[in-house]
């Protein structure tokens, strides 16, 4: 295993450009030294699991939850621990994710709390890992669960040309983070349970959130978008909310990395989905700060408030890095990946006084519309709550931890 020489920030700060960095952000308790130390990926991997393991015990309560709750977060954390189970042969991580897999589902394949008629698309993402647990253990409830889970989906409400509604409480309406959500569980729904047809339908979602957020003017994308233009939010002539949200790029660019994981190489639309990924990237590079991170409203840097994020971060850190790996990206996306992944390590992870580490300056959640209204604007974006230890950072720090090993390696031999 190769490592490289790291200086591992113990400071909640960024070395970023403008805004209000080395202000607010910047905690006065957190001494500002740092350590140099010989860091591996999956070492940091392994530090970030087994603290937030010593944080969470039990996965039902991941996100700060005060009870359980079925919820994409829950998944995206419990599939990092498989891939880091996979990737170190330690079993405490995969039995981590099974018991939160035994605490929702019971005998019968009922998961707990889930509706199906809410038509919420974030409850389909946990699907992923229970796949994986199927497969590793042939238990009848969760396959149950999974093909609810795909039924959903049949029936979930869509825009004109198919595109799935985010929730059926935001009608007409398709979101960066939606993508995620449901594309990634259906293209490997269709390659585990041979549904072959499901592929044209995933590629249709990334077709039509292509097709109508993306900006040519910046490369980027926009967070939503409103078939109907009734949103508040909505521009009435495009249906686009007004911003660049980082994590909402960050949800879209890792699904087109894990989509490309089953879709097939002869499918017609598998290069359609490469080419949005390399131009995914290219938009991206052109706003990464000198630490190698991004803001958390991407394209404005300078502004007053903006801050680096860490969510958007891991996951374009996740994105770059395995997308060059499996080769889907361009090769020259190596060194943009390697730089954001030791960005978050110089910048945003914190080593607290039991030893343990924090990833720090994460959103705690952004959304459009809904009650209290959330209004797409550089202010809302801004000044929602940040945290630490939020799984949606947590879960992508871990995956580009993994990565970033894999991408270091090639290149050192």
């Amino acid at each position: 295993m190769s490592v490289i020489m790291v200086s591992v920030g113990l400071l909640a700060g960024c070395s970023g450009k403008g805004g209000d960095q080395g202000k607010e952000e910047v905690k006065a308790e957190v001494p500002a030294t740092t350590v140099t130390a010989k860091v591996s990926g999956k070492e940091m991997a392994v530090k970030m699991a087994d603290s937030e393991m010593k944080r969470t015990p039990d996965a039902q309560y991941l996100d700060f939850r005060p009870k359980p709750k079925w919820e994409y977060t829950n998944g995206l954390v419990c599939s990092s621990f498989l891939k880091l189970s996979e990737a170190t042969g330690d079993k405490k991580y995969y039995n981590y994710a099974v018991a939160y897999a035994d605490s929702m589902i019971n005998a019968e394949g009922e998961i707990k709390t889930y509706k199906q008629t809410d038509y919420n698309i974030d409850r389909v993402n946990p699907g992923k890992f229970l796949i994986d647990l199927y497969k590793e253990t042939g238990k009848e409830n969760y396959k149950v669960a999974i093909h609810t889970l795909r039924d959903q989906m049949k029936e979930h409400p869509r825009t004109s040309e198919g595109g799935f509604w985010h929730k059926k409480r935001y009608p007409h309406q398709m979101w960066l983070d939606g993508i995620y959500m449901g594309s990634p569980f259906l293209a490997k729904y269709a390659a585990n349970f041979d549904e072959p047809a499901l592929f044209d339908d995933v590629a249709n979602q990334i077709y039509l959130i292509d097709k109508y957020a993306y900006d040519p003017e910046t490369g980027l994308y926009y967070h939503g978008w409103d078939e109907s233009r009734e949103q508040e939010w909505a521009d009435k002539e495009t249906g686009l909310s007004p911003n660049f949200w980082g994590r909402g790029m960050g949800w879209f660019a890792m699904a087109l990395v894990d989509v490309l994981d089953y879709m097939p190489e002869d499918h017609p639309k598998q290069q359609m989905i490469v080419d949005i990924a390399n131009k995914m990237a290219a938009g991206l590079v052109k706003y990464q700060d000198t630490s190698g991170l991004w803001y958390q409203v991407v394209n404005m840097g300078e502004k007053e408030g903006n801050y680096l994020e860490a969510s958007a971060s891991s996951m374009f850190a996740y994105f770059l890095l395995k997308g060059v790996e499996k080769g889907y990206l361009d090769q020259k996306f190596a060194e943009n990946g390697i730089e954001a992944y030791e960005g978050l390590l110089k910048n945003l992870i914190k080593t607290e006084d039991d030893g343990s580490i924090s990833i720090t300056q994460v959103c705690a959640v952004a959304g459009l519309g809904g009650d209290p209204y959330r209004s797409g604007t550089y202010e809302y974006y801004i000044n929602e709550e940040k945290r630490d230890n939020d799984p949606k950072a947590i879960g992508p720090f871990i995956m580009a931890s993994l990565e970033y090993d894999k991408v270091i390696n090639s290149h050192s031999e």
